[in-house]
């Protein structure tokens, strides 16, 4: 048996050493390719989202294909910073699930910028202070996030990736009995979203909202006798032990991040359009609107209503589409409908997550 046990130990060895020579190969042509830009971009969506896919459709385990994303995504954000650090703002602190999506999609070598409000994500990004930056847009329990459809509408950004992040909550505390907790501190989003948990296992314990999860992580930190719901991040970051485990209330709770730049992405052939229109209120206007996109058999998967706040009983609608905005029968649709409506602008096209 320790004889068996040493050979495959030893052809373990032999991979890593051929895996580290081909991960270098890589890196250096990798370089390479960076060397033959000419446009100064270092993230390229529709290439990272190529590569991934094709290394999903190859997989044939035993590792998922969570796992596989995971590994090759290290491996391209490493290799990408040899080109250049890529700084990433986010709604922050340290700690919130905004983090956790910015390192799920741009891997964990880069420079993260937490940020006090989304207003100051749309302001990094739009000055150059960021490269990038990721925002909230809604949450399957919740909705849509207010204010980051707000600034899409005003600001000059573009929607260039999107990340679907699985939401779980953790009960956390330094002590170990829920029986001496006299206050929980989370977002008023996260007590929302574990309303029914918390009457039942903590009904007459003291539920304070806070700027974020992470924030009230850290109070729980320095406070006795207090617990903070939050991510598994979050408990490591502040040394919190995990009392209960995802006590969110929808087992399916999750949130969708926009990734924004000032850059316009090309086609991946596996994308989504989100656009902003605005139209006279009339009857059957909406209805009006949208029938390009049947015409030219193009799918429509969300439609999103808000105040325009330019006049009484006026709105904006915020629509996604399959396909990318250059694809012939996306253009067709959006050619007629920003011809019959009174203002339309395409946010972005980016891969699907």
């Amino acid at each position: 048996m320790k004889k068996n046990l040493n050979k495959l130990r030893d052809d373990i060895d032999k991979i890593d050493t051929k895996l580290l020579d081909l991960i270098s190969e890589r890196a250096f042509i990798a370089q390479e390719v960076g060397k033959l830009k000419n446009d100064g971009v270092i993230y390229r969506p529709e290439r990272e989202a190529q590569v991934l896919l094709r290394l999903l459709r190859d997989n044939n385990g035993p590792l998922s294909n969570e796992s596989i994303t995971n590994i090759f995504k290290s491996v391209i954000s490493n290799c990408r910073a040899l080109e250049k650090k890529l700084s990433v703002s986010f709604l922050g602190p340290l700690g919130t699930f905004s983090e956790e999506a910015t390192i799920r999609q741009f891997g964990e070598n880069i420079e993260t910028i937490p940020t006090n409000s989304i207003d100051e994500v749309f302001n990094h990004v739009q000055s150059g202070i960021a490269h990038y930056g990721v925002v909230p847009v809604e949450n399957s329990t919740e909705g849509a996030i207010s204010r980051t459809l707000d600034l899409l509408l005003t600001k000059d950004l573009k929607i260039c990736g999107e990340i679907t992040l699985p939401v779980h909550h953790f009960f956390l505390s330094k002590d170990k009995n829920i029986k001496k907790i006299k206050a929980i501190y989370a977002h008023g989003q996260s007590l929302a979203q574990c309303h029914d948990w918390l009457m039942n296992n903590a009904p007459d314990i003291k539920k304070v909202a806070v700027m974020s999860n992470a924030e009230g992580a850290k109070l729980a930190s320095k406070k006795k006798n207090t617990a903070a719901i939050a991510s598994s991040r979050a408990a490591d970051l502040f040394n919190l032990k995990m009392l209960f485990e995802n006590i969110e209330d929808e087992q399916n709770n999750s949130t969708r991040f926009l990734v924004l730049s000032s850059q316009d992405v090309k086609p991946s052939n596996n994308d989504k359009t989100s656009i902003v229109l605005a139209t006279k209120n009339k009857p059957g206007a909406i209805a009006e609107l949208v029938a390009p996109f049947a015409k030219n058999k193009v799918s429509m998967t969300k439609l999103e209503s808000r105040p325009s706040k330019i006049g009484m009983w006026e709105y904006v609608f915020f629509i996604d589409i399959e396909g990318h905005q250059t694809h012939k029968s996306v253009k067709a649709a959006l050619d007629v409908i920003e011809s019959k409506s009174s203002f339309m602008k395409i946010l972005g096209s980016y891969p699907k997550n």
